[in-house]
């Protein structure tokens, strides 16, 4: 693995404002937002929603994406993140859910998720996660990658590949009639042909007018999770595998979560939607 030192937390920058013409989730301005009581199983209209703050989501994460180099700060990301979303106009679901301060999560290395923009500057070799959600039309699209900078280690490299396709072979799992556990279990099997530790606390969610539905989707095989997968629910996968265990430590941001041994880790991240023959991605450019 790379000999990187491990990452500190940097320095914020002010909260960027969102113009105030643009459609703001309830749980903005509140410490915590309003349980979701609606169905899992959403209608046409919805999905077709989540289709169009899928793609928003998508391009501002590629956008940002194409300024990962060495020399740039997380924040930078942020920033153009930012304002693809609030020019598209799309509310960044990030900004103000639970507190969180920025427009999307940048987790570098170690970080297994949710990982603060800052002035963190980017170095040759590392990994970093992005996390975008955007919200516009009423509902939410979710995605996240990991992408390499500059000149990576091969294992960093082929961890950051066998997530991605760990995520693939969850998609292609899902099929009507099955129980959520099958997505796991293909994560899981699939993980442990390499050694990879498999995050457990953290997973992937129901997903429409809300954020996070109270769904859960675990990435491991849960004996927990029994829901059958039906037509029309829609949710995210996002496993995040790491080079050593899966345990980890919090920062004292609230939000940081790093590896317990502080080895790196990556993630992928799509929103689905179940169809009568599987499952339709909904967070594509």
């Amino acid at each position: 693995m790379s000999g990187q030192s491990l990452l500190v937390p940097g320095e914020l920058s002010p909260t960027r404002s969102v113009p105030g013409n643009i459609r703001r989730p309830e749980y903005v301005g509140k410490p915590a937002p309003t349980p979701y009581k609606g169905p899992e199983v959403q209608t046409p209209e919805t999905v077709e929603a989540m289709r169009v703050a899928g793609r928003i989501a998508a391009r501002a994460m590629a956008e940002a994406a194409k300024l990962i180099a060495p020399g740039v700060t997380t924040d930078e990301l942020d920033r153009v993140a930012h304002d693809y979303m609030c020019d598209h106009g799309a509310y960044p679901s990030t900004l103000g859910y639970r507190g969180f301060p920025k427009s999307l999560c940048t987790s570098v290395n170690e970080v297994i998720c949710h990982g603060i923009p800052d002035s963190t500057i980017l170095r040759d070799g590392d990994i970093v996660n992005l996390d975008v959600t955007a919200y516009i039309g009423g509902v939410h699209g979710d995605n996240n990658a990991t992408y390499l900078v500059g000149d990576v280690d091969e294992e960093s490299r082929l961890l950051v590949e066998r997530t991605r396709e760990s995520l693939n072979r969850a998609i292609k799992a899902v099929k009507p009639g099955r129980q959520i556990n099958i997505i796991g279990r293909v994560i899981e099997s699939y993980a442990k042909r390499f050694g990879y530790g498999v995050v457990r606390d953290f997973t992937g969610h129901g997903i429409n007018s809300s954020f996070h539905s109270g769904l859960i989707i675990p990435h491991y095989d849960s004996p927990h999770a029994t829901t059958v997968i039906q037509p029309g629910m829609t949710f995210t996968i996002e496993p995040m595998l790491t080079l050593g265990t899966h345990e980890y430590d919090m920062w004292d941001d609230g939000w940081t979560v790093v590896t317990k041994d502080r080895k790196r880790t990556a993630q992928f991240e799509h929103t689905l939607v179940v169809t009568e023959m599987g499952a339709e991605i909904l967070t594509l450019p």
